[in-house]
């Protein structure tokens, strides 16, 4: 049992890391791009433009935590 459970924690630790928030938001921009090719739109750009918008936000979070 304490492998499985090493396994899943080392899992979490890969995905989730430092920042929940930058993960949930690769989430919901993925599935964001899931539905918008549904909708027949094609959806190349949605994700470089949600990894600039996380990666900004982090950066924001960062350094105000350090003020």
């Amino acid at each position: 049992m304490r492998y499985v459970v090493g396994f899943l924690r080392f899992w979490y630790d890969f995905v989730v890391g430092d920042d929940w928030r930058i993960a949930l938001s690769v989430v919901a921009a993925i599935g964001l791009t899931a539905v918008v090719v549904s909708w027949g739109i094609s959806a190349w750009w949605l994700m470089p433009v949600a990894v600039v918008v996380i990666l900004l936000s982090s950066l924001r979070r960062a350094v105000s935590a350090g003020e």
